[in-house]
């Protein structure tokens, strides 16, 4: 895109680290966040296919200050020639990873567990594990 428009445009909106998802949920208010990963692999024909499949995900550019207008077709078919060039396997299929990210949290409540003040726990940790106390 730089050498055919003489700059960048995301295409995909902005993509978060599980460390930033778990501090989301924690200013948003949350308690007891917890975060969990599925890293999915996935071949496709070619980058048409991949683009088509995003779109259908929804996975497009949902930015305000994004690039205007539609993606020229010259610079789509050089988008398509250089994915399969880095990412293509022995069969020509064109490789790609999705990490899909599941935030949950709880809504404060009294009634929710509350961690310990340390030593009130009724079970030694090192002794649970093999240590010695």
């Amino acid at each position: 895109e730089i050498n055919i428009r003489g700059g960048a445009s995301p295409r995909v909106s902005p993509f978060m680290d599980v460390r930033s998802g778990g501090s989301l949920l924690q200013r948003a208010g949350f308690a007891l966040p917890v975060v969990d990963t599925d890293r999915i692999t996935v071949t496709y024909e070619n980058a048409f296919k991949l683009m088509q499949e995003l779109k259908g995900m929804g996975e497009g550019n949902i930015l305000i200050k994004r690039s205007p207008g539609l993606t020229s077709r010259r610079l789509m078919m050089e988008c398509a020639k250089i994915y399969h060039e880095k990412f293509s396997d022995a069969r020509g299929r064109i490789t790609t990873t999705f990490d899909i990210i599941y935030l949950m949290g709880w809504s404060p409540h009294q009634s929710q567990q509350q961690p310990l003040k340390p030593g009130q726990g009724k079970i030694n940790l090192s002794e649970m594990f093999g240590g010695e106390s």
